[in-house]
């Protein structure tokens, strides 16, 4: 009797959240309000990847986090969605592809993805590293439902009631951009003597150098097959634009390295698997030694860059796109 009891509560309980929409994945035929509160990438893109204003994209993690929608659109006219997770990788930047293209009232007219070192992985699986909400993208019903019955869900409700109620209205940045260089400047990087000694290492000053074609002995990458799936699933005038992010040049593999090698091998896979998929796909890579990655001042660390290299890469970009369109 007790069980059953238990059993009814929590179906009531899952039903009312599953009506409230926490998150906003469109799912719920009574509470449709656009947007959300604050929420982390990986929840709030649930809401932005739907949202029929944005007609282009921005996915990746971190690396990318800094390319603006809003000079994009200034650049090209198109209406782009940052939808970039800190510390993802393919497994989930696939699913919020997927998520943003099914999700389309009309056809997609830009993708921008973009690839790092987490692309060049051998493991079939793509296995992340960090969490991610893998049901909140799910197309099953039945699987959304299941991934509801979680404590940091039930935490959700009583914020959400209270945006759908009015009661706080704050709505976070429906494009999803969030530009931590500013948020840096602002606070005074604490880490910025770490970071400094980090720019100036010299990971590879004894790495070997080898004489040999870049792209022997090419290993498999999984993650090409994956964009190569996706690029074919396009629309015929939409762009699929590879974007790879630079590092800073202590830090950009030698050539003639293994890794320099992984690295160029890596590129050719997946920009060839996509250019197979899709005719209007193009490479715009900055992992290269350029001037702009030999100046300290524009990067936090090794990864993360600074306004300076974001506006340049974003004009990258912008006449790509026209080229392709």
């Amino acid at each position: 009797m007790l069980v059953a009891a238990a059993v009814i509560v929590l179906a009531i309980m899952l039903a009312g959240i599953y009506l409230i929409e926490p998150y906003d994945t469109g799912r719920s035929p009574f509470f449709s309000h656009a947007g959300v509160r604050a929420l982390a990438p990986a929840t709030g893109n649930a809401s932005r990847g739907r949202d029929p204003a944005f007609k282009a994209m921005i996915v990746g993690n971190s690396r990318i986090q800094l390319i603006s929608p809003e000079r994009l659109k200034k650049a090209t006219g198109l209406d782009f969605v940052q939808m970039s997770v800190p510390g993802s990788g393919p497994k989930e930047q696939l699913a919020l592809i997927d998520w943003f293209l099914s999700h389309r009232r009309e056809p997609a007219k830009a993708l921008l993805v973009s690839i790092d070192e987490t692309w060049c992985t051998s493991d079939p699986a793509l296995a992340n590293e960090r969490p991610f909400p893998f049901w909140l993208y799910e197309a099953s019903p039945l699987a959304y439902a299941r991934g509801l019955l979680r404590w940091e869900v039930l935490e959700e409700v009583p914020p959400r009631l209270a945006y759908l109620l009015g009661m706080n209205a704050e709505r976070s940045r429906p494009d999803g951009y969030w530009d931590y260089d500013a948020e840096y400047t602002q606070r005074g990087d604490k880490m910025a003597a770490a970071h400094r000694q980090e720019l100036a290492a010299k990971p590879y000053a004894n790495a070997p150098r080898h004489d040999r074609d870049p792209l022997a002995g090419m290993r498999n990458f999984p993650a090409a097959d994956r964009i190569g799936i996706v690029a074919a699933s396009l629309p015929e005038d939409a762009a699929l634009i590879l974007v790879v992010p630079p590092l800073y040049k202590n830090w950009l593999p030698p050539e003639g390295t293994e890794q320099a090698f992984r690295l160029q091998a890596c590129k050719v896979a997946i920009a060839g698997a996509a250019q197979r998929g899709h005719a209007r796909t193009a490479l715009v890579d900055w992992r290269t030694d350029r001037p702009e990655i030999r100046n300290p001042a524009w990067f936090f660390d090794k990864i993360h860059y600074r306004q300076p290299i974001a506006q340049a890469m974003e004009a990258d970009i912008a006449a790509t796109l026209r080229r392709l369109h």
